[in-house]
């Protein structure tokens, strides 16, 4: 069985499928939407575990330190994740410059003690917190 289809009706679906001046239109999610809240919840998770973090060390070795940094770092983080993607220079600045940070301090004492925790799963955390900034950044 033949369907006549009007002129009207077969531009419509063509205007949907290709785009008003002919261009195929992409599929999905841009990838740039995509990156920026795959950063979002990867900044929100990496900053409670490293509130999480502050209060281990304050629990286990009684370091007001350890519970004020990781209040501050963990709390700027979930700061810089809630302003994304809105505000997304002040957002990924703010994580790239936290990132960068705690990556100083953790990443060369997690050289020098060798151990996982917590100065080796803050050195990755902060590494891939770093990358996710920048990917993000470029992927605009």
């Amino acid at each position: 069985m033949i369907q006549l289809v009007d002129r009207d009706q077969l531009g419509r679906v063509n205007a949907l499928r290709y785009g008003n001046a002919g261009q195929r239109r992409p599929v999905g999610l841009p990838s740039g939407a995509f990156q920026m809240e795959a950063a979002k919840i990867y900044f929100i998770i990496f900053g409670l575990l490293t509130i999480a973090g502050g209060i281990v060390g304050y629990v286990k070795a009684g370091s007001t330190a350890s519970i004020i940094a990781g209040a501050i770092t963990g709390v700027l983080l979930l700061v810089a994740a809630f302003l994304l993607p809105e505000h997304r220079v002040a957002g990924l600045a703010t994580a790239l410059i936290i990132s960068v940070l705690l990556a100083g301090q953790f990443v060369p004492k997690f050289f020098r003690t060798g151990r996982i925790m917590p100065a080796g799963m803050m050195s990755v955390l902060s590494v891939i917190g770093i990358i996710a900034a920048i990917v993000a950044w470029v992927r605009k």
